[in-house]
């Protein structure tokens, strides 16, 4: 079956990720920002990423590029394989909050690539959006 019409759109969207974002416009006391939520699945092609190996990366590759702040939850994932088969697995969702210069998107593009690398990803998924923050 082929990819459902929202999905396509949504990843189209998603290719033009360098392209700077167009923010809301902040009410006073707000500033704008970007904000990056990835998906990390934990199912491996022998086993999944256990929670040792989830918090070594956190330490690791995570915060030292984004030493201000994270935030991660943890959530039930569902997503179709390169070979159609329907994957379900326990997921790692990671929001960055951050100005969105380039030095940000890169760290972020760079988690990804090393998740999916140390870990025998197929995919991480990144979704990027203009916010308004107040601290």
């Amino acid at each position: 079956m082929g990819w459902p019409v929202a999905v396509i759109a949504a990843l189209a969207a998603a290719s033009t990720a360098c392209a700077p974002l167009r923010g809301p416009a902040c009410a006073a006391g707000q500033q704008q920002a970007v904000q990056d939520t990835l998906y990390f699945g934990t199912a491996k092609p022998t086993g999944s990423v256990g929670a040792d190996e989830w918090r070594r990366f956190l330490e690791e590759t995570v915060t030292p590029r984004f030493p201000q702040g994270l935030t991660v939850s943890q959530a039930a994932g569902q997503w179709r394989g390169a070979d159609g088969a329907i994957v379900r697995e326990a997921t790692h969702v990671l929001q960055l909050v951050h100005p969105g210069e380039a030095a940000q998107d890169s760290a972020v593009a760079d988690i990804a690539a090393a998740y999916k690398r140390q870990f025998e990803q197929e995919a991480v998924l990144r979704v990027r959006a203009a916010v308004c923050i107040a601290l």
